[in-house]
């Protein structure tokens, strides 16, 4: 499997603060990848520094081939990292449609956009009912919607995605998740920052367990859905 995102002694700093401590993480095509922790374990930062929203303070973030560490994210984007961020964020004042054609603002090819819209629409047929809506009148589910399929719309190598689960009720928490899983298995790997950590190790290939900047543990997902340590410090025991 060829590793398309490769993460070695990734340091954040926030002036005296340090928010990641040297970090090492991998990412193979075709995965979906998680980062599970507690609020303040430095989850969304990675991220950041990622999509290049944040300068790395050290280390070195390889993607498929290509040195990015510390590139603006309008040229991360154009690599093919595209990002849903936490709190979804969908542009209030335009509608769904103009939502998912800010999405693909990097695609100069129009049949390229045009099988964009199809996927989304396929994967979220509630967008295309409401393609015309001001995107402000939909629920919280819709929008975190939204927010995916902009991602998407952008043709992504990697799909970053900050807590999707975030407000949701329990249901659309599970039709986003199965929906996740058919974003992977039509080719797009996946890289996940969760506090659900059952429900994301459950469609997870691999996890990393961030603890204040740091990794405490990672493995594959099935294996770590087992660990002990990980059940009493995230899933609240047997």
């Amino acid at each position: 499997m060829k590793e398309l995102l490769k993460i070695t002694d990734l340091k954040l700093n926030y002036g005296m603060i340090s928010a990641i401590k040297g970090i090492d993480l991998s990412v193979g095509e075709g995965q979906i990848v998680a980062i599970l922790g507690a609020n303040g374990a430095g989850k969304t930062s990675t991220l950041k520094v990622i999509s290049g929203l944040l300068k790395p303070s050290g280390g070195e973030i390889i993607f498929d081939g290509v040195s990015i560490g510390g590139k603006p994210a309008h040229k991360v984007a154009k690599q093919g990292i595209m990002q849903s961020p936490e709190g979804r964020f969908v542009l209030v004042g335009l509608t769904v449609e103009e939502n998912l054609r800010v999405g693909g603002y990097n695609i100069k090819d129009k049949a390229e956009l045009a099988r964009n819209f199809e996927r989304v629409y396929t994967l979220f047929p509630r967008l295309k009912e409401r393609a015309k809506q001001q995107s402000s009148t939909l629920s919280g589910g819709e929008q975190q919607m939204l927010a995916i399929g902009r991602a998407l719309m952008g043709s992504p190598k990697l799909l970053i995605l900050d807590e999707p689960s975030l407000g949701l009720a329990p249901l659309l928490i599970k039709d986003i998740f199965k929906t996740l899983v058919k974003i992977k298995e039509e080719g797009t790997t996946i890289l996940i920052v969760e506090q659900n950590a059952l429900a994301t190790l459950k469609i997870a290939d691999y996890a990393y367990v961030l603890e204040l900047g740091k990794i405490s543990m990672h493995g594959k997902a099935e294996d770590l859905l087992k660990d002990e340590r990980l059940i009493d410090a995230y899933l609240g025991g047997k």
